[in-house]
């Protein structure tokens, strides 16, 4: 990170998000730094995924702000983010499996630029949607399955891919939703470099249950537990952290 860069690029404050009396996130305060990957871990059931969502605008808080890049996006709809520099990926893979990797990106990269949105002209007449298109297929390393329909991809492939239609919408950070989920080892062996790739130019926020990738990758790591962010800090701080132990492994294996 740039040592100037010291105001988050996402802030979040207070975030409250319940379910009738169950309440999933609970005062939630978070903040970013640009060109940082940041790990959110915790136990399952800690509310990483309903975070993911409250960031992207899938859904509304209660109570509380999602700052980002010094904008109130709190009542923003989802499209509005992407539109501000805030894209995600899922942890089910969501590609247009009938189509080709490079269909797939120019859809993606049209939906960025508004270009082909014009009556009477063919999306083929487009040279450089898919010149841009091409681009980030070569940036996934999927240049060799341009024709590919995405539905013969891998699992490891499609998790590629999907990482590529994120990055159709230019964004400044990209929220990743478990990356690895699903993957063996030979495909997350591919996926973590392209991940570290990605940190040299945005910022990541990564929800990852795999630890290995996480200590790997990421630079800073905030452990949240029944809603609530316990500790933040680097890889080596949050593996000291005693109530870290507690939360993941109980008082009695941490002691």
């Amino acid at each position: 990170m740039n040592p100037k860069d010291d105001t988050p690029l996402l802030r979040l404050e207070g975030l409250v998000k319940r379910y009738g009396g169950l309440t999933v996130t609970n005062e939630l305060d978070l903040s970013v730094m640009p060109r940082q990957v940041h790990a959110i871990i915790g136990p399952n059931g800690a509310g990483k995924t309903t975070l993911i969502q409250l960031i992207a605008g899938a859904l509304r808080p209660q109570r509380g702000r999602v700052i980002f890049q010094g904008r109130d996006l709190t009542h923003r709809a989802m499209h509005q983010r992407v539109a501000a520099g805030l894209a995600r990926s899922y942890q089910i893979t969501q590609v247009f499996k009938d189509c080709s990797v490079r269909d797939n990106l120019a859809l993606a990269v049209q939906a960025r630029s508004g270009s082909s949105m014009r009556f009477w002209r063919p999306v083929v007449a487009e040279g450089a949607l898919f010149r841009e298109a091409e681009a980030l297929a070569e940036r996934v390393g999927l240049a060799d399955r341009l024709s590919w329909l995405a539905g013969r991809l891998s699992h490891g492939e499609q998790r590629q891919l999907e990482v590529g239609l994120a990055l159709g919408s230019a964004p400044t950070l990209l929220l990743l939703d478990e990356p690895m989920a699903g993957m063996g080892a030979e495909e997350s062996a591919r996926l973590l470099p392209l991940l570290r790739e990605l940190a040299s130019t945005i910022t990541l926020v990564l929800v990852e249950h795999d630890m290995d990738t996480v200590f790997q990758l990421a630079d800073r790591i905030s452990v949240l537990v029944a809603g609530r962010i316990i500790a933040t800090g680097s890889a080596e701080e949050i593996r000291g952290n005693d109530e870290v132990r507690r939360a993941y492994l109980g008082e009695e294996a941490a002691a």
